[in-house]
C-alpha cells in the first residue's frame, strides 16, 4: 500500500490551531456557543403539535411555516445561532420564479410520501470543525419554479413498490439551470461570527438570484405574561443592532448597500386563522420580495426578524459572493479583515484535518471520511422541549385539548430539555434518539471527545432519565424502547479518549455508570415480563423487520421472548461488568458490582437456552440460528423462524478479559470460582470463560464456538446475509421463501426486500426488510474482533461461505469493513455505489464528489434508501475508514493525490 510520507509542515493533531480551541473550551471559553443548531425542519414535528389527535404533519404543515411562530425551535437553510437560539442566521433565495421565498428546506410528510416522509432538497454538508470556527455546506437551487406541487402530486400517486420521485427526476435541473449556493461560516472569536455567501450559476444564460441573509430572534415572548422582546433596528446603511434581554447586543455589517427589511417573529393570523389583527408577521420579508406587498414590513425599519435583501443578475458559469458579520455591539472589528480571518480558519481546518488523517493514505477516503464528520458537526441541534408546559400550555395561547393529558407522553412529566444535541437527522429526524445518539458519540469522539462524553451523561440527566430509569426514547414516543447501547458507547468513548490523552476520564466514567445501573434496573424489572431472564423490549431500533409490530400489542395476544431484545441485555451486562472492573482498579467496592453483572449474564444466559424449563430455547438446533419465541394464551411456545438481524445480535454479547484483572481484582476472581465450583451448570453454558488461551485471555460469550461458526456460515452466505456491501438486516432466502405464520385464521408473512419498503406494518419509512444498517454492521465488526482477540489466527472460517477461502475473525471483521466501505468510496470506473443508478451523481464533476450518508443501503446495490442525511449512526464510516488505514486496508481510490500543505505562516501561528 502507499504510504503517506510526512512532511516538515505536518503537525500533530494536539498542536494544530482548531484542538487548542477545543483545550481552550474545555478550560472555559465559549467556542461552542455558536453552531449550526437550528433545525432543517421545524414544522411538523411533535413539539409544535397542539392537535387534539396528535397528527403532527397536519398540525403545522410546511405552507403554514413561513407564517406560524415556532414555540419550541427555529428553522433555516444553513441555520447558525447561539447555543439557546436566542439568535438566529439563516438563507432565504428567491429565484423570481418561485410562490415563495425559498427560507427552509421542503419535503414529503409521512402520508404523502409511497415510502413515508423525505426531504426534496439537494443540500450537501461538505466541511466543519468541532468548534465551529468553520463550517461549509452547499445548496443546489434551480432557475425555474421549484416543483413544489409536482412532488407532492408523482409520489402520491406512486405505489410502495414504485421508486421515489426526486427532485432530479422533475427536469428542474436540466442543462444546468441552477445555482450552487455555498454557505460558509467562520468564527474570529467565539462571539464573532462571519458569514460568506457564493452563488455559482451552473447554466450557460444569465439568470436572476435575490439572497437574502436573515438574522431574527427565536419568540421567545407570545407565550407567557412579563417576557421582555428583544428588538434588531437598522443602526446605518448596512448594519443592523440587535439587542436581547439574554445577551449582550450584536452587531450585523452587511457587504455593500442592501435592502434592509425589518418584520416580526410572529404568527400571520389573518393568513392562518382569519384573525385580523395589526402588525408586521413572520411572513412579512417574504411577502414584500415575492408579492411586493409593502405594508408586509416595517417602515420604521425595526423588528424581531431582519433581512439584507440583494437582488442580482449571475452571468452563466460565473459567480457572485457577499459577506456579513455578526459580533459584539463594541467590536472594532468589519469587513475589512473579513478575507484574512476566512482564509485563516479555512488552513487551520486543512491543518487539523491533515493532522487528523495522517494514517489516511488514500485521497479519496479522506475525502468521505471528511464529509461524513462534517455531516455529524452540523447535525447538532439546540432541541428545546418542556413536557409540562407542552401538555398544559401557555397563558397567553389557547389551552391544549383535554385529550392531551393522557395521550403521548403525558407520563414524561419531568422531562425538560434545552439543549446542543447530536441528532440523527435534523430534517427526517429533527429530535434525538437514545440509540443513536450512542453511535453518534462514538464517531464524534474520533474527533471531539468532551462533546461526546457530555452527550452521553446528558442523556441520563434527570431532566431526561425518567425517575423509574428508563432514558428516553424519542419525542414520538419517550416511553418506546431502544437497545440498551449507552454502555457499550461510553466504554468506547472512555477508550478513546483515553487512548488519544494518555489517561482515562474516571470521573465521567463513574458518573455516567451510576445512571446506567439504573437504567439496567429499569430493564431488569420492568422488560422481563415473566421474571425469567428473557426480555420484550418493543421494536428495539430494529423497525419491525418481523411480521408483527413488536411495539404494539400482538394480534394473536401473549407476547414475544426477543432473541434481539435478550442478547442485547447480555451484551449490557457483559458492557456494565467491563466498566465495574476498570472502576473497581481504584476502588474495590466495584469488584461486587462487576460480580453482579457477571452473574446476570449466566442467568440470561441460561434462560436462552430452555425458556422456563419449556424446553425450547432462542437456538434452534436444527436451523441453527437465533430466532424470537411467540408465546400464545394458553402456553404455547412457537419460535418465529425469521433469519434476520434479530438472530445475528447474541453475537454482540462478547468480552474477553486478560488473565491480570484476576490478580488484581482478587474479590472477582473469588466469585468467579464459586460459580464454576457451585454451578457448573451455568458455567458451561458461557462459551470458554474458564479456559484461558495462550495469553492468558478468558472469553464471555453466549456462543462456544461450534455455535460461532454455524451462525457464521449463514451471516457470510451471500445467498443470506452477506452483501456486496455489508450484513443485510434479512436473509435474502426468504426472497423466495418468505416465512408465514398462520394463527386463527389470519396469516402473517415476511419475505426480503433489499431497499425501500413494501410494507406499512409500522408506518412512515421504517418497514425495512433487508437494507443494511451501519450501526449493526459495525458492532458485528467489532465483536469479531474481540472473538478474535481469545481464539486468535487459528480459529477460521469460510468467508464467503461455499468459497473455498478461509479466514480467522479478525480478517472477517476486516472483509465486512472493506464492503461497508465500498459504499461510498470510488470503484474503478469512478462510480459509488451510494448513488446507485443516478447518472448525475455518478457523472457530473459538480455532484460526484458531494456525499450523502443515508439511513441504509440497499441490501444488493449498496443504493442509499431512508433519511438521505442521517450522518448519524451512518457517520461511524468515518471510523471504519480510519481502522482500515491503521490496519493497512487497501482502499479503493488514487492514493498518490497531493496533501494538503498549510502556508508556513499560519502553521507558526497556530503553534
Amino acid at each position: 500500500m502507499a504510504s503517506r510520507r510526512k512532511t516538515t509542515l505536518q503537525i500533530d493533531l494536539a498542536d494544530t490551531a482548531e484542538a487548542q480551541r477545543l483545550a481552550a473550551a474545555r478550560a472555559g471559553e465559549a467556542w461552542r456557543r455558536w453552531g449550526p443548531y437550528l433545525s432543517e425542519r421545524q414544522w411538523g414535528t411533535v413539539r409544535e403539535d397542539y392537535s387534539e389527535h396528535g397528527n403532527a404533519w397536519e398540525y403545522l404543515p410546511h405552507d403554514h411555516a413561513r407564517s406560524r411562530a415556532y414555540r419550541w425551535g427555529e428553522d433555516g437553510i444553513a441555520g447558525f445561532g447561539d447555543d439557546q437560539l436566542n439568535l438566529c442566521l439563516g438563507l432565504a433565495l428567491w429565484n423570481e420564479r418561485d410562490p415563495i421565498l425559498k427560507e427552509r428546506l421542503f419535503g414529503l410528510t409521512n402520508s404523502e410520501g409511497n415510502h413515508g416522509e423525505d426531504v426534496k432538497e439537494l443540500y450537501y454538508y461538505l466541511d466543519a470543525t468541532p468548534t465551529h470556527s468553520w463550517m461549509r455546506m452547499l445548496y443546489k437551487y434551480p432557475h425555474v419554479e421549484f416543483p413544489y406541487a409536482q412532488l407532492v402530486e408523482e409520489n402520491h400517486r406512486r405505489g410502495a413498490g414504485d421508486p421515489e420521485f426526486e427532485l432530479l427526476d422533475t427536469g428542474v435541473f436540466d442543462d444546468n439551470r441552477y445555482f450552487d449556493v455555498e454557505i460558509i461560516y467562520a468564527k474570529a472569536a467565539p462571539d464573532d461570527i462571519l458569514m460568506e455567501v457564493v452563488a455559482t450559476n451552473r447554466g450557460s444564460n444569465e439568470a436572476i438570484l435575490h439572497i437574502v441573509p436573515q438574522l431574527w430572534a427565536r419568540n421567545t415572548w407570545s407565550w407567557k405574561p412579563g417576557s421582555e422582546k428583544p428588538v434588531l433596528r437598522r443602526i446605518g446603511a448596512s448594519e443592523i443592532l440587535a439587542t436581547h434581554p439574554q445577551m449582550p447586543p450584536m452587531r450585523m455589517v452587511c457587504d455593500g448597500t442592501p435592502e434592509l427589511l425589518f418584520c416580526d417573529n410572529e404568527s400571520n393570523t389573518d393568513r392562518l386563522w382569519g384573525h385580523r389583527t395589526p402588525g408586521f408577521f413572520k411572513d412579512g420579508i417574504n411577502d414584500y420580495i415575492v408579492q411586493g406587498s409593502r405594508d408586509a414590513v416595517n417602515p420604521a425599519e425595526f423588528g424581531t426578524k431582519a433581512a439584507a435583501r440583494y437582488r442580482l443578475i449571475v452571468a452563466g458559469g460565473s459567480s457572485v459572493r457577499l459577506r456579513l458579520r455578526l459580533m459584539p455591539e463594541r467590536a472594532q472589528a468589519s469587513l475589512r479583515d473579513f478575507d484574512k480571518v476566512l482564509d485563516r480558519r479555512r488552513a487551520e481546518a486543512d491543518q487539523f484535518y491533515l493532522a487528523l488523517q495522517s494514517d489516511v493514505p488514500d485521497a479519496d477516503a479522506r475525502l468521505v471520511q471528511r464529509q461524513a464528520l462534517a455531516g455529524m458537526l452540523w447535525s447538532k441541534q439546540f432541541y428545546y422541549f418542556d413536557v409540562p408546559e407542552w401538555l398544559n400550555g401557555d397563558p397567553h395561547q389557547p389551552r391544549p385539548p383535554e385529550a392531551r393529558q393522557w395521550g403521548r407522553n403525558a407520563d414524561w412529566p419531568h422531562l425538560n430539555n434545552a439543549d446542543i444535541i447530536s441528532m440523527p437527522d435534523k430534517w427526517e429526524y429533527p429530535w434525538y434518539a437514545a440509540w443513536d445518539l450512542a453511535f453518534h458519540c462514538v464517531t464524534l469522539a474520533h474527533i471531539d471527545p468532551d462533546f461526546a462524553k457530555d452527550q452521553l451523561l446528558l442523556l441520563t440527566r434527570e431532566w431526561y432519565m425518567h425517575p423509574n430509569g428508563q432514558l428516553p426514547a424519542y419525542e414520538w414516543a419517550f416511553g418506546d424502547v431502544n437497545p440498551p447501547v449507552h454502555a457499550w458507547a461510553a466504554w468506547r468513548v472512555y477508550q478513546m479518549d483515553r487512548d488519544r490523552r494518555g489517561v482515562g476520564d474516571r470521573d465521567f466514567l463513574e458518573r455516567v455508570f451510576h445512571k446506567l445501573m439504573l437504567n439496567f434496573n429499569w430493564w431488569v424489572n420492568r422488560k422481563d415480563a415473566e421474571g425469567r431472564n428473557i426480555f420484550q423490549g418493543g421494536f428495539l431500533g430494529l423497525d419491525n423487520i418481523g411480521i408483527f409490530d413488536r411495539s404494539a400489542p400482538l394480534p394473536t395476544g401473549g407476547h414475544i421472548n426477543q432473541s434481539d431484545g435478550t442478547a442485547w441485555m447480555a451484551m449490557y451486562t457483559l458492557n456494565l461488568m467491563r466498566i465495574a472492573l476498570a472502576l473497581a482498579e481504584d476502588n474495590h467496592v466495584y469488584e461486587d458490582i462487576a460480580t453482579k453483572f457477571f452473574e446476570h449474564f449466566l442467568y440470561i444466559a441460561e434462560a436462552m437456552t430452555n425458556i422456563g424449563g419449556s424446553g425450547i430455547g432462542l437456538w434452534d438446533e436444527a436451523d441453527e440460528f437465533y430466532y424470537d419465541v411467540l408465546n400464545l394464551p394458553g402456553g404455547r411456545r412457537v419460535p418465529l423462524q425469521i433469519r434476520s438481524m434479530v438472530g445475528l445480535i447474541p453475537l454482540f454479547a462478547v468480552e474477553v478479559l486478560d488473565g491480570c484483572v484476576f490478580s488484581r481484582l482478587p474479590e472477582f476472581a473469588r466469585r468467579l470460582r464459586w460459580f464454576l465450583e457451585y454451578r457448573p451448570d451455568l458455567a458451561r453454558l458461557v462459551s470458554r470463560w474458564t479456559d484461558p488461551n495462550a495469553d492468558e485471555r478468558h472469553l464471555l460469550s453466549l456462543l462456544r464456538g461450534h455455535r460461532i461458526k454455524r451462525l457464521l456460515a449463514r451471516m457470510l452466505d451471500e445467498s443470506e446475509f452477506l452483501s456486496e456491501y455489508g450484513i443485510r438486516a434479512v436473509s435474502k432466502h426468504h426472497e423466495n421463501h418468505p416465512y408465514v405464520f398462520e394463527h386463527d385464521g389470519n396469516r402473517f408473512s415476511i419475505g426480503y426486500a433489499p431497499g425501500e419498503s413494501t410494507s406499512g406494518v409500522f408506518g412512515g419509512n421504517s418497514n425495512w426488510r433487508g437494507p443494511i444498517w451501519m450501526p449493526v454492521n459495525f458492532l458485528l465488526i467489532e465483536s469479531l474482533r474481540r472473538f478474535h482477540r481469545y481464539y486468535g489466527d487459528d480459529f477460521t472460517v469460510e468467508c464467503p461461505t461455499g468459497s473455498g477461502c478461509y479466514l480467522n475473525l479478525d480478517q472477517v471483521a476486516t472483509e465486512l469493513s472493506r464492503r461497508l466501505t465500498r459504499l461510498f468510496l470510488k470503484d474503478e470506473t469512478g462510480r459509488r455505489p451510494v448513488f446507485g443508478d443516478s447518472q448525475r451523481h455518478r457523472e457530473d464533476p459538480a455532484f460526484r464528489d458531494n456525499l450523502l450518508f443515508h439511513e441504509y443501503f440497499h441490501g444488493d446495490t449498496g443504493r442509499g434508501v431512508g433519511a438521505s442525511h442521517q450522518t448519524g449512526w451512518t457517520g461511524l464510516i468515518a471510523v471504519l475508514l480510519q481502522h482500515a488505514a491503521v490496519s493497512g486496508v487497501r482502499q479503493s481510490g488514487d492514493t498518490t493525490a497531493p496533501v494538503p500543505v498549510i502556508p508556513e505562516p499560519l502553521l507558526l501561528a497556530a503553534k
